[in-house]
């Protein structure tokens, strides 16, 4: 029997991390041939440890650079997982172009179209910030009003995969959090720094007016199993849109309250501000929490709760 072959691209992240780690426990990794592209040169020394089976190619998203030899040594994958991106909006603000060269994978649709495009998934990793922030819950129709630079780049990338690729599963997903990776990231992990900034007992301002879905990394991993499973079962053509959200609309307030209830910290230390009283050298949008009624009746999956989210984060971590 033919191994489905996954090409995860921003393999060294965090969310690209947790999806190795899934296929490696998936069927004992039998079932599947996995293959991971990198930006970063080389991978850490222990991820490659981690996922011995699982080759790795450097591959610049810009310039298409090193796809050709994932073509030659891997061959055309069933599904491929775009998590790379330049994600940090400050970031992508102050650099306009390269986060459109960047997360408008104009290059890696190109090489998708080189092959029998009607055997390969793309499952692309969009953001909650194409929403405007107007209003609670957004469903997939609403308009894309996108107030910086990230969003419209996201927005960008929705559009040219929906014009120019015929097989796609596109994801929003809001705040990802969850435990640590085999190899740690140099990211900053929302509810590890939450967490640890109160247990030092320091006052922290936290934003009481703006509005997210956080969902739980596991959450998002179980859906793009979910994606690659159902694609491989139907074999017709696919275009889903879906909102990846956790179940809670939470303020930074409400997630920051949640983790001094779960951990016992003095919630007297968490002081509400307003996020127009802070210049993050960016515009973020207010309020772009989502409904995610379609992700859940489209793939049969019941996202975890933000505290019991919590709860599983900080236990994983107690134990490492």
């Amino acid at each position: 029997m033919e191994k489905t072959k996954v090409l995860i691209l921003g393999g060294t992240g965090y969310l690209g991390q947790h999806l190795l780690q899934a296929f490696a426990v998936t069927n004992g990794g039998s079932q599947y041939d996995v293959a991971f592209a990198h930006h970063s040169s080389p991978p850490p020394r222990l991820l490659l440890d981690s996922f011995p089976r699982f080759p790795a190619f450097p591959v610049d998203l810009k310039s298409g650079q090193g796809l050709d030899s994932i073509s030659h040594n891997f061959g055309q994958p069933h599904v491929v997982v775009n998590c790379s991106a330049l994600s940090v909006p400050r970031v992508c603000e102050q650099d306009p172009d390269a986060a459109m060269s960047i997360n408008v994978p104009s290059s890696l649709v190109n090489w998708l179209l080189t092959f029998d495009k009607d055997k390969t998934l793309l499952i692309h990793l969009s953001t909650d910030q194409v929403y405007e922030g107007v209003k609670s819950f957004y469903k997939e129709e609403d308009e894309t009003v996108p107030v910086n630079v990230y969003g419209k780049s996201k927005v960008a990338a929705e559009k040219l995969i929906k014009d120019k690729y015929p097989n796609f599963a596109i994801l929003r997903s809001s705040i990802i959090f969850g435990p640590q990776t085999v190899s740690p990231v140099p990211k900053t992990l929302p509810i590890q720094w939450i967490d640890s900034v109160l247990q030092k007992g320091d006052k922290v301002e936290f934003f009481h007016d703006e509005f997210r879905c956080p969902i739980y990394v596991k959450d998002l991993v179980a859906i793009m199993l979910k994606l690659t499973d159902m694609w491989l079962s139907d074999g017709g053509p696919m275009q889903l849109v879906l909102n990846a959200g956790g179940p809670d609309r939470l303020s930074r307030v409400q997630m920051a309250e949640a983790i001094a209830e779960v951990r016992g910290h003095d919630s007297s230390l968490i002081k509400p501000v307003s996020a127009t009283s802070v210049d993050r050298g960016v515009v973020s949008p207010a309020d772009i929490s989502m409904d995610v009624t379609k992700l859940i009746q489209t793939l049969q999956i019941s996202p975890t709760s933000f505290r019991e989210g919590v709860r599983l984060t900080l236990q994983s971590e107690s134990l490492r």
